[in-house]
């Protein structure tokens, strides 16, 4: 067999045979379309490309809305676990992991709107993301309050409030014998 004849390869293409045109757009260029190219994938309506792109959009939109809101579930868990380690008695780091646990959720809810602005769009519903961050979020402020309570710092006794009662009224008076004038 001489070099080039026998055999042809599957995957060669013959780039001079004007019968291997076969779209339209071949036709009035005089080449021919790439091996794989369907030219009816392209032909599609541009608005129904955009709506798709849209709508790919909006579910990526959505999907990254949820994972936000979600979001405060970990750190709620490792600041009940750094204030477990901290301990019940009132110290420097407890008091610190304490009022840290606070003040992340009250930010964090001054913030609702802003960590969500991302994500407002037409057909994204960001209400049901917005209230489970805010479930959270207070979920996360309520083990802070408690920290406090298990700390003996909120004032939850009779006798926290004892500098704020008024002297109990006498019931008797008893003296001496003799009376002075």
């Amino acid at each position: 067999m001489e070099k080039g004849k026998g055999l042809a390869r599957r995957w060669a293409i013959e780039l001079a045979e004007t019968s291997a045109l076969s779209s339209s757009s071949s036709q009035f260029s005089g080449i021919p379309d790439p091996p794989g190219y369907n030219i009816s994938l392209h032909d599609q309506d541009d608005s129904t490309i955009a709506g798709q792109k849209k709508d790919a959009e909006a579910a990526w939109k959505s999907q990254k809305a949820w994972e936000v809101a979600q979001a405060p579930f970990k750190n709620l868990v490792m600041m009940g676990f750094m204030m477990w380690m901290a301990g019940s008695t009132v110290h420097l780091f407890s008091i610190g992991i304490t009022f840290s646990a606070l003040w992340q959720p009250i930010s964090a809810l001054k913030g609702v709107g802003k960590v969500f602005e991302p994500y407002k769009d037409k057909r994204v519903d960001t209400l049901a993301p917005k209230l489970l961050f805010i479930a959270l979020n207070l979920a996360g402020l309520g083990l802070g309050v408690w920290k406090l309570n298990t700390l003996g710092l909120l004032p939850t006794h009779p006798s926290d409030w004892v500098s704020s009662l008024s002297p109990a009224p006498e019931v008797e008076f008893s003296g001496g014998g003799l009376l002075i004038n």
